[in-house]
C-alpha cells in the first residue's frame, strides 16, 4: 500500500477533450478546485481503455489525493481504479459511469431525457421516428434509447430496427446517418440523434439532399452543444449541463477529502436536464426555447 499524504491536488480522467460537454465539465470541475486550493491534473484516455488505465496508474503514482473520471467508451471494468480504493483515494465518477459501492456517481437521467426528445416529436406530428446514436454497450447511449422506446410504447407508435442508424459521434458519422436515413423507405418524419454534433451535419447533409427540416423530417439531438444554435434551423436538443456536473462531482469529492461526508459511499447525484426546443423540431407553431 503506498504511504498516503496530501499533496492538494486532484486527478481527472476524461475520454476525450474536443467536445463542449467536456470542456464545461472540466470548468465545473476546476471552479471549484481552485477555489478550494487544489492543483488539477487532466489526462484523457481517447476512448481507448488501454489509455484509461495507464492514466489511472500515472495518478495513482503522482499520489493525487482524489480522482474524477468519465470512461471511456471500451471500457468494461473497473479493475485500474481498485488500486484508489486499496490506498484510501476516493474516486467519484461523473457522465459515462459504472456503478460501484466505493465510488460516487454524478449524472443526468438520461432514460428520462431520451423519452422527452421523443415525445416531443410525437406531440408534433411525427409518427415514423427514427434514432440515430452510439453503441449501445455504451450506458448512456442504451439508456437514451431506452427512454426512446418507452416513449414510443406510451403513445402506440410503431418501431422497426430499420428505424435505427448505429455509429461513432463524429462529424463522418452525421454524413453516414444522412445517407442510411435517404435510403430509407418511407423516409422518417422524426429523428432523435443523441449527439449535437452528428445532428448538425445530419441536418446539413439531409438538406443537400432537398430535405427540408422540420417539415419533411423534424430533428431533437442532444447535449446543447454550441453548433446547435449555429446551423438553420437551429437545432432542438436536450440541455445537458457539463459545467454543474463537474461542479457536483468536484464538490462530491472534497466532501471525501474534508471528512465532510461520513455516509458509505456508492451514491448517486442525478442533475436535471431538460428539453430546449428551437426550430429544426417545430411542425405545430409551438414556442421555441421551452424547457421540461
Amino acid at each position: 500500500m503506498l504511504v498516503c499524504r496530501r499533496i492538494n491536488t486532484v486527478g481527472v480522467i476524461v475520454h476525450r477533450l474536443d467536445s463542449h460537454f467536456t470542456t464545461s465539465a472540466l470548468n465545473g470541475i476546476e471552479s471549484v478546485t481552485t477555489s478550494q486550493g487544489y492543483e488539477t491534473i487532466i489526462t484523457h484516455s481517447q476512448e481507448d481503455s488501454e489509455i484509461e488505465a495507464s492514466n489511472a496508474r500515472l495518478l495513482l503514482n503522482r499520489g493525487v489525493d482524489g480522482v474524477i473520471a468519465s470512461l471511456s467508451s471500451r471500457t468494461e471494468s473497473l479493475r485500474h481504479f481498485e488500486a484508489f480504493a486499496e490506498n484510501g483515494v476516493p474516486v467519484v465518477f461523473f457522465d459515462r459511469v459504472a456503478k460501484s459501492k466505493n465510488s460516487d456517481v454524478v449524472v443526468i437521467d438520461n432514460s428520462r431525457c431520451g423519452f422527452l426528445a421523443t415525445e416531443h416529436l410525437i406531440n408534433q406530428g411525427c409518427r415514423r421516428i427514427a434514432i440515430v446514436t452510439s453503441s449501445l454497450e455504451r450506458s448512456v447511449y442504451a439508456q437514451r434509447y431506452t427512454g426512446f422506446r418507452s416513449a414510443l410504447r406510451k403513445y402506440g407508435m410503431p418501431f422497426s430496427h430499420d428505424l435505427m442508424v448505429l455509429g461513432d459521434i463524429d462529424s463522418e458519422s452525421g454524413v453516414e446517418a444522412a445517407r442510411r436515413i435517404l435510403e430509407m423507405d418511407p423516409l422518417p418524419d422524426g429523428l432523435f440523434i443523441t449527439s449535437d454534433l452528428v445532428a448538425a451535419i445530419c441536418i446539413h447533409t439531409l438538406k443537400e439532399a432537398g430535405i427540408r427540416v422540420p417539415e419533411d423530417i423534424a430533428v431533437v439531438g442532444f447535449n446543447n452543444d454550441p453548433v446547435g444554435r449555429l446551423i438553420t434551423p437551429k437545432l432542438t436538443t436536450i440541455d445537458y449541463n457539463g459545467f454543474e456536473i463537474g461542479k457536483v462531482a468536484a464538490m462530491s469529492l472534497l466532501d471525501q477529502l474534508s471528512g465532510r461526508e461520513q455516509e458509505p459511499f456508492g451514491r448517486t447525484a442525478v442533475i436535471p436536464a431538460g428539453l430546449t426546443v428551437r426550430d429544426s423540431s417545430l411542425r405545430r407553431g409551438s414556442v421555441a426555447s421551452t424547457r421540461s
